[in-house]
């Protein structure tokens, strides 16, 4: 470094080290999107092409899966636009996404399974592998943004939140 040169702070360093999303986090960004527009326009398709008026919970469990392909359509969205550093929020949203959705269909599995009278153990268990994977996934991601929230304040002296 010149005497010429400036010198810049911490944060303008971190900006310019990650200016924009990787390829990797913008791949994923674009698969989130398509998955999830296709799973949306598939579930709605098959949801207006029923021929005739369908029991209470199809419908809820049509109308939850559309959210959820939804939700992955619009979390697909909104980190294609990003041109900052996110420090690992991505991941976190992400983690909550499949928290919710896999507790909610596990919920739903359940109780058609008891109205049913079939399978309650095995909905439970296949449902809870789901929830236990995506909850691991979220520790995870709050983990990985904390570290890097930590660090982000050491390079700054204390000052900033992302």
């Amino acid at each position: 470094m010149t005497e010429e040169e400036p010198r810049l702070s911490a944060r303008d360093m971190i900006e310019r080290l990650a200016p924009a999303l990787s390829l990797r986090t913008r791949i994923r960004a674009v698969a989130a999107l398509l998955a999830g527009l296709a799973g949306t326009v598939f579930t709605t398709a098959l949801w207006w092409s029923e021929p005739g008026p369908l029991p209470g919970r199809t419908y809820l469990a049509f109308a939850l899966f559309t959210v959820f392909c939804l939700a992955w359509a619009g979390y697909g969205g909104w980190l294609l636009t990003r041109r900052v550093p996110l420090f690992a929020t991505e991941q976190v949203s992400a983690a909550w996404i499949a928290l919710v959705a896999s507790t909610v269909t596990t919920a739903v599995v359940a109780v058609v399974a008891v109205q049913r009278g079939t399978g309650l153990g095995l909905a439970l268990v296949i449902g809870g592998l789901f929830v236990a994977a995506a909850l691991v996934l979220a520790v995870r991601a709050h983990g990985r943004r904390a570290a890097l929230l930590r660090r982000m304040r050491e390079l700054t002296g204390g000052t900033g939140e992302a």
